[in-house]
């Protein structure tokens, strides 16, 4: 059996015993049905993970004795910020847990011309922090011990001369331009719009703004399997795949 990994923000140390309680205490105790003794991989996204083992447990809480550290973070040595349009439940779900998988460092949501999501106050905040559930538990998948950061909710025309990235790409299916092999990037954002896409405007404001254009071929992709495309082609060319 797979040894489980268990994200928790509380601060870690080798030869603590730490608790867990609610989710993680039902998915230990409920869902796998562990007993005390059984091994455990504990990370805080702050890098670096613990191994240890389950003291004790019950309906609600665990407690877990740390044993040895790892330094081990299993992230890309290219930094990849990731700027895409909202899209609707699922689609965008998806969009977070693969950008999590491939290794990206940072997520900006957000909104343009096309975008048909509308969030604010309590509702955003919600979703906020569903958004953070995914990532955590893609990171507890794929054994990344880092979590990428979500930024807040931002328009196009402020985020743009903002984007981190030493190379920047906007995706654009009607240009002809694909990616091509070159000296590697330390950084690298990624720009992507909603259902729908960039409008040409928009794309033209990137472009003065350094972005350059970017096709994937001759069909038209989703938005949510576009990041998916790109990001496993610049992990493939500057990345660690």
């Amino acid at each position: 059996m797979r040894i489980p990994r268990l994200y928790t923000p509380q601060p870690l140390a080798t030869g603590q015993t730490i608790e867990l309680r609610d989710a993680p205490a039902h998915y230990l105790s409920r869902v796998l049905r562990l007993s005390p003794g059984r091994p455990v991989i504990v990370f805080n996204g702050e890098g670096g993970e613990f191994s240890g083992s389950l003291v004790s447990m019950d309906k609600k809480s665990v407690e877990v004795q740390l044993d040895e550290y790892s330094s081990f973070d299993r992230l890309p040595e290219l930094t990849i910020e990731l700027a895409i349009g909202l899209s609707r439940g699922e689609r965008w779900d998806y969009v977070l847990q693969k950008a999590t998988e491939l290794g990206v460092s940072r997520i900006v949501p957000l909104l343009t011309e096309r975008t048909e999501v509308k969030l604010k106050g309590e509702r955003l905040q919600k979703k906020i922090d569903h958004w953070q559930q995914i990532c955590i538990s893609a990171c507890e998948q794929c054994q990344r011990n880092r979590l990428p950061e979500i930024t807040e909710v931002t328009a196009l025309e402020a985020y743009l001369p903002r984007a981190v990235g030493e190379r920047k790409f906007v995706l654009h299916h009607r240009d002809s331009q694909k990616l091509a092999a070159g000296s590697a990037p330390a950084s690298l954002s990624l720009l992507i719009g909603p259902e729908g896409g960039l409008s040409e405007t928009e794309i033209e404001i990137a472009r003065r703004e350094d972005f350059a254009p970017l096709t994937l071929g001759p069909r038209v992709l989703r938005t949510e399997t576009a990041p998916t495309v790109a990001l496993s082609l610049v992990q493939y060319l500057w990345g660690d795949f």
